[in-house]
């Protein structure tokens, strides 16, 4: 097959799977145990939960919006 045809090469892939990775990231932090009607849970105002996570879930979206932009190096380019 001719490279030409796809809209991505390896590096686009690779890119989008790291910016994937650091949204499940962002998610993850995101978690944590959750107030009840009996009890309170002071933890859901955490920086962690608050500022940091959807700071890391917004640079792996954009990250991934990077990944999708960037032009693939032809293979004129390399050769020269």
């Amino acid at each position: 097959m001719d490279k030409k045809k796809f809209a991505f090469d390896k590096t686009n892939f690779l890119l989008l799977g790291v910016g994937m990775a650091v949204v499940i990231i962002g998610f993850l932090l995101m978690t944590g145990p959750s107030s009840t009607t009996t009890h309170f849970e002071a933890d859901i105002f955490s920086t962690r939960r608050i500022k940091v996570a959807p700071i890391v879930c917004l640079a792996g979206f954009v990250f991934m919006i990077y990944a999708v932009l960037r032009k693939p190096k032809s293979e004129e380019n390399e050769k020269q």
